[in-house]
């Protein structure tokens, strides 16, 4: 008898819709119709043209929006809300000024701590927990630096760290890495592939950069806009453990390629160079006929 693994993540027929009835308009449907399943331990990036909804999807799985139609599941449970399970990273880091490191990095679990009785055992064993994610982030020897001392991919560090003090089934990333320099990217990239592996968590990331999202994932779900929905799932032809120079291998770039042109097709981008074009040429031709 077959059996199948339930996923990690379900979505079924979601849609969400924004009011705008105030303004006497109709409502924009942000997603319509969106099928997903995402396995445990998967790493899945979201890509697409702006207004394609990646974002508000991702929000949708954290739980932070409402669905206006549809089912969205985690570990066959409704979401119905945010939850311990999934934990959320943002593009800005939001991490509390007047906390150092260590401290920002513990306080979900000082909340917990507050919130009801905590045995001395537990209490040791989130210490641990706080001092092996700041061995793992690369953070040891800024422990008790303060958010205003650190660099940008840092304090990314620190807010990834954040998320994964209470061992989140799920990490739902919303262009993390979006305001870091190309260097700082790759650094991380490469630091949240070893997160993934040693943590075993089921990663959704959202990033509008198509090398990242091909670098990084396992599988690339590339969404179309007007009204926000899934247009093409592609498998990524790379191995588990990736270097910097696969970006530069004839499978990457021929993926790259396929995605950056479909991108282009669902966004109407084509018909927009082709407009250009025509202009600059009846321009060009005017200034000869002068």
């Amino acid at each position: 008898m077959t059996t199948f693994a339930l996923p990690k993540l379900r979505v079924r027929g979601l849609w969400k819709t924004f009011d705008a009835s105030r303004r006497g308009q109709a409502a924009p449907v942000a997603l319509q119709d969106i099928d997903l399943d995402i396995a445990d331990n998967a790493f899945v990036t979201l890509v697409g043209a702006s207004g394609c909804g990646k974002s508000t999807l991702l929000r949708t799985l954290a739980g932070l929006e409402t669905p206006s139609a549809g089912e969205l599941s985690c570990d066959g449970r409704p979401i119905a809300g945010p939850g311990p399970e999934r934990a959320m990273v943002f593009q800005h880091y939001s991490l509390y000024p007047w906390l150092t490191v260590a401290q920002n990095i513990r306080f979900s679990r000082e909340l917990g701590r507050r919130r009801e009785a905590r045995s001395s055992a537990e209490v040791e064993s989130a210490l641990g927990r706080a001092d092996a994610l700041l061995r793992l982030m690369g953070l040891a020897h800024v422990a008790n630096a303060f958010p205003s001392e650190l660099s940008g991919g840092m304090q990314q560090r620190v807010a990834i760290a954040r998320a994964l003090m209470s061992r989140p089934h799920v990490l739902l990333m919303d262009e993390p890495f979006g305001a870091l320099d190309a260097q700082t990217r790759e650094v991380m990239h490469d630091l949240i592939l070893h997160v993934h592996r040693l943590e075993r968590t089921t990663i959704v990331f959202v990033t509008h950069d198509v090398e990242e999202a091909i670098y990084l994932g396992q599988r690339v779900v590339l969404m179309a806009p007007r009204p926000g929905r899934i247009d093409t799932v592609y498998d990524v032809p790379l191995p588990a453990r990736r270097t910097q120079d696969m970006k530069l291998s004839a499978p990457f770039l021929a993926l790259k390629g396929q995605v950056l042109a479909r991108i282009r097709e669902t966004a109407g981008m084509q018909t927009d160079l082709d407009l250009l074009a025509r202009i600059a040429h009846a321009g060009d031709a005017a200034a000869v006929a002068e």
